[in-house]
């Protein structure tokens, strides 16, 4: 029964995917958000640097040292970076360059990310698939 419920799962899933994300999609949306989120994060950004400098790790790590809900925001956003660089590794089959892609992604956070998501919607025109997985959904 649990196979069968699993195999009705996963063609649902397969033509979920067919229908709604295999080819071109328009990426308006998700390019606007992206824009204005990166504009957003270098004003913050920007306006943090020059209130508190650039040595970000003492703020970071000492909160996670102090067992606060401000520590645990900071642990739970280093495994989602941590999370990000390893899909840029895997999307980038570990090459070397893939590598380095994902120490920018976890040292870069939303700002390498959103022009790491603006170039791959440019590159893959649009294919939600080819954006996600790469060379993997040809």
């Amino acid at each position: 029964m649990a196979i069968k419920i699993y195999a009705d799962f996963a063609h649902t899933c397969d033509n979920f995917a067919q229908v709604y994300i295999k080819g071109k999609t328009d990426m308006s949306a998700i390019k606007t958000f992206l824009v204005l989120m990166l504009i957003t994060l270098i004003a913050y950004t920007a306006m943090v640097i020059e209130s508190y400098g650039l040595n970000l790790f003492p703020y970071f790590f000492g909160d996670m040292a102090e067992l606060t809900w401000g520590g645990q925001f900071n642990l739970d956003f280093m495994f989602m970076l941590a999370l990000s660089a390893l899909w840029v590794a895997w999307r980038n089959q570990f090459s070397g360059a893939g590598l380095g892609l994902a120490v920018l992604a976890f040292f870069g956070g939303a700002l390498f990310l959103g022009v790491y998501l603006l170039h791959l919607i440019k590159q893959e025109s649009g294919d939600a698939v080819r954006i996600l997985i790469g060379s993997r959904g040809a």
